[in-house]
């Protein structure tokens, strides 16, 4: 009797076993791939929370930074104040000196019946009250007998004449006064100008 291999029920049945073994088994070996490698979406979330993280390190950053400059703006003002408020003290320390000397000199003049000693006390005062605001930084602008120059004197008045060159200061009307190179008042002048 001859047997055939196709007929056989015992090999349909081992195969039809094999093939669910391998089935199995690539199932396991599947699973086991996708737990072992790191999925798209686990990716994506690693380099959103790195991303969180250099977001809260470049806000505490720039926080810190505004913070500093909003102090140091905060010292400078007061740094300001305090050099106007000293360079203000300074400037009335010397002035009382002047207003002292003023006191004096009118206690002085009560009895003075001399009108030079008068002349004499004023011109000591207001020499005095010169050299307290010289040594504060004030200066007289030149002006008589000088070019004009706009940037430190102010035409009030033209005067025909041919003793002058044209554009020439004749006279000072009031005098004028600058600190360093800042005018705090022009010098009100008039000029010479040709007939």
């Amino acid at each position: 009797m001859s047997h055939k291999h196709g007929n056989n029920p015992f090999k349909k049945h081992h195969e039809e076993e094999e093939k669910l073994e391998n089935k199995e088994n690539e199932q396991v070996k599947d699973s086991e791939d996708t737990e072992s490698a790191p999925s798209e979406s686990d990716e994506n979330n690693t380099e959103l929370e790195k991303l969180k993280e250099d977001y809260d390190k470049l806000n505490n950053q720039y926080l810190r930074l505004a913070a500093d400059f909003d102090n140091f703006r905060k010292r400078q003002e007061q740094e300001r104040e305090n050099l106007l408020k000293f360079g203000l003290e300074n400037a009335m320390k010397k002035m009382i000196e002047v207003l002292d000397n003023f006191d004096r000199g009118e206690k002085a003049l009560e009895n003075v019946e001399d009108c030079q000693q008068v002349k004499d006390s004023f011109n000591l005062v207001h020499k005095q009250t010169l050299e307290a605001l010289t040594k504060l930084g004030l200066e007289m602008i030149e002006a008589e007998n000088q070019d004009f120059d706009p940037n430190y004197h102010e035409a009030v008045m033209r005067t025909p004449t041919e003793e002058h060159p044209e554009n020439t200061v004749i006279s000072v009307l009031q005098k004028g006064y600058k600190m360093g190179d800042k005018v705090l008042r022009p010098a009100l002048v008039n000029v010479a100008a040709s007939d």
